[in-house]
């Protein structure tokens, strides 16, 4: 048996009982939707491919001959075996040897123990008040475990009260959105556990109560999904993804959903009619003339692009933001796809047949109404320059400044332009799956970002906020001022001052001026002003650290000191109409563009824009020491180790970052899905069923899969 498990553990794609934990190895940097290679199998011969077929008179050559001829057969055969035993010997010894050659040194963080509350399910529910998180338990206790679900599934609502007498005082009243023409199917709603699961693990970083998300409720799949076809068969207009589940209680959630044929639904349709019920909501005519408060809207901008595969799962993320930001808000929101063609020779923008052509080709039809096409070629039109070499200070990436890896913002740009009608823009990625609510967790960061003084805003973005030891955000917030002033830092206050030349800078806006001076500000100004820029991890100085793309800055004299600059890993964003129309004339007039990380933080910085690094909840798969937590990501000992340069191998066992090779693996898991051996429907009926999550962002999910 050892030497059978010996051989097997030469194969990359075998993972035995009792080997350590392994995430899907994610590239070194995230090249979007660069073309990937795909596996191919060699060609076999036709005798292995269907079978040895030879004659049976071959064999009988073997019976009609001389003692001469076997004994030099025999002789044959013995040195060819002894010759085949020594050569497999070695080969053995040499993928034993270069296997051991090759065995990395264990990160630090892969030496602290696995956390593995995650994966307990519904039938350990306990209320919140009552739940003691993973790192906070001493005794081995194991959770009770009842037959079925301690709790019944209950309706979210996170919306306001539209009609309370509080609401349409203010505002105008909200039209009920449908799915369809015929008002037969209005927004369904989705379902979530009043309680979570004992022993959950807590997050490191953020809050759920700060960003006003509940902190006590769960999302298993059926509530979550079921209302968008997922525990349904194709027959009725479902997507038939559960035949392989665990059910526990699962017959009461199938009571609260209307099945919903989807293979009818326009989406796009659905949206334009929504706010044309509710379009007195965002008028400002409408709304100075009867006294009421002009409801803002935002786009919501899914990047994606031709040959892209939309597999079920990612139809039912798809399905949720549609009605969960915009039918069932009343058209607070409009969904998009923002799709790169990625063949310049297609000429999108000459032909309509063409267009369309193209369009229907690469969507799926329930979204084609809400889709934008796109193309590199379109940008060199749109932004012509000129982008000197010479005014780059370095292309790491050696790409064409045109092209989407160094200038994706270049499409956002233009889709602003063309759509003026939107206060926000969300820049959202198609490998971010969200288990909560989508209005509940987008609402929530927008009012939390409203609410931030812009006195060390910069200062407090830059850091991650682990309540762990940090404790509250008041507590924290006070940290990042003392620190500051004991550094003897300059903070940030207005638009950032740096020499030009060239064609010069353009002027920030004058209400982006600080009204009073920095000491005169008692955490004042800003206090219930939007934010022109929500990112989702820290917005850190690329000068700072090894960040490979911080010197790919264009378009300034690279004779003078690079401008200061800002940037957070991973481009999904909340933009203002104001910042990005700031972009686009940055881009346009003076050529200026920056790394897509760093190009909207960096604008912001110059012209004064309030931006905000969200609190969001960050979950580890390892217990760490929170001290050390700390230490490696708020206060790296050289720029080489910053979590955003060559410290980043930190984040993989994280479930928000651009390598976070936890979050793929604990989203299928959620799913149903087998991973690394462990889950599936017969673990998850043996144990306490499916997992119940509280809401979550995972990135990036390369696969997924349901069992």
């Amino acid at each position: 048996m050892g030497a059978i498990k010996g051989a097997l553990s030469l194969i990359p794609s075998i993972r035995l009982p009792g080997s350590k934990v392994a995430y899907e190895e994610l590239p070194s940097h995230d090249m979007s939707h660069a073309n990937s290679p795909l596996d191919e199998s060699p060609i076999m011969p036709d005798a292995w491919r269907k079978g040895i077929s030879a004659p049976r008179r071959r064999l009988g050559f073997l019976f009609r001959t001389s003692p001469k001829r076997l004994v030099v057969i025999t002789l044959a055969v013995f040195f060819t075996l002894v010759l085949l035993a020594g050569g497999s010997f070695r080969a053995r010894r040499y993928y034993a040897e270069k296997a051991k050659a090759e065995e990395r040194i264990p990160y630090h963080w892969e030496h602290y123990p696995r956390l593995d509350g995650f994966y307990n399910g519904i039938r350990s529910l306990v209320n919140y008040t009552d739940w003691v998180p993973e790192q906070q338990i001493t005794t081995k206790t194991k959770p009770k475990i009842h037959k079925a679900p301690p709790f019944d599934p209950v309706a979210v609502n996170p919306y306001p009260d539209f009609s309370s007498k509080g609401y349409l005082k203010e505002h105008q009243p909200v039209q009920r959105c449908y799915l369809d023409d015929n008002e037969k199917y209005a927004a369904p709603d989705i379902f979530a556990y009043p309680g979570i699961p004992a022993g959950m693990t807590a997050p490191y970083w953020g809050s759920y109560e700060s960003i006003h998300i509940a902190p006590d409720r769960c999302w298993e799949r059926f509530g979550r999904f079921g209302p968008y076809g997922y525990s349904y068969n194709p027959a009725e207009g479902g997507l038939g993804l559960s035949n392989n589940s665990a059910h526990a209680g699962a017959e009461k959630v199938q009571e609260l959903i209307t099945k919903i044929d989807y293979r009818n639904v326009n989406w796009g349709k659905a949206q334009k009619k929504c706010f044309e019920k509710n379009k007195k909501r965002f008028d400002p005519e409408v709304a100075h003339t009867e006294q009421k408060k002009t409801v803002k809207r935002s786009a919501y901008v899914l990047r994606t692009w031709t040959g892209y595969q939309y597999t079920d799962i990612q139809l039912l993320s798809l399905r949720a933001m549609i009605n969960e930001l915009s039918l069932k808000s009343g058209g607070e929101y409009d969904v998009h796809l923002l799709v790169h063609v990625k063949d310049d020779k297609i000429p999108i923008w000459a032909s309509e047949e063409v267009y369309n052509k193209t369009l229907r080709e690469n969507v799926p039809e329930e979204f084609w109404d809400m889709t934008t096409l796109w193309s590199e070629q379109l940008m060199r039109t749109y932004y012509p320059g000129p982008f000197r070499d010479e005014d780059n200070v370095e292309n790491h990436s050696k790409s064409d400044i045109h092209g989407v890896y160094r200038s994706a913002h270049f499409a956002l740009q233009w889709f602003a332009q063309q759509h003026q009608e939107y206060d926000f823009i969300w820049n959202w990625e198609m490998d971010i799956r969200y288990t909560g609510h989508y209005y509940e967790f987008h609402n929530g960061v927008s009012n939390w970002a409203a609410e931030q003084p812009r006195k060390l805003l910069w200062e407090r973005s830059s850091r991650f906020w682990i309540p762990g030891i940090h404790g509250t955000w008041a507590k924290f917030s006070q940290l990042v001022e003392r620190e500051t002033q004991e550094r003897n830092e300059e903070p940030v206050w207005g638009p950032a001052e740096f020499p030009t030349s060239g064609l010069g800078r353009i002027p920030p806006p004058k209400e982006n001026m600080p009204p009073k001076r920095f000491e005169e500000d008692n955490y004042e100004w800003g206090v219930g002003e939007d934010a022109d820029l929500i990112v989702f991890d820290p917005l850190f100085d690329p000068a700072k650290t090894n960040w490979v793309f911080r010197n790919d800055v264009t378009g300034y004299n690279t004779s003078l000191e690079t401008p200061p600059r800002r940037a957070a890993i991973i481009t999904v964003a909340r933009l203002s109409k104001k910042l990005l129309n700031t972009m686009h004339e940055e881009t346009f007039r003076t050529h200026h563009t920056m790394f897509p990380e760093m190009w909207p933080p960096s604008v912001a910085l110059h012209h004064g824009y309030k931006a905000v690094y969200a609190p969001h909840p960050v979950y580890f798969d390892r217990k760490w020491p929170l001290d050390v937590m700390d230490k490696i990501f708020n206060y790296p000992s050289t720029p080489q180790d910053s979590p955003f340069g060559w410290g980043e191998h930190n984040m993989q066992g994280g479930s928000f970052y651009y390598n976070a090779g936890f979050s793929g693996a604990l989203w299928r898991r959620w799913l149903g899905a087998k991973e690394n051996g462990e889950g599936g429907k017969k673990m998850e009926e043996s144990r306490s069923d499916r997992m119940c999550l509280r809401g979550m962002l995972y990135h990036p999910i390369k696969s997924e899969s349901v069992e």
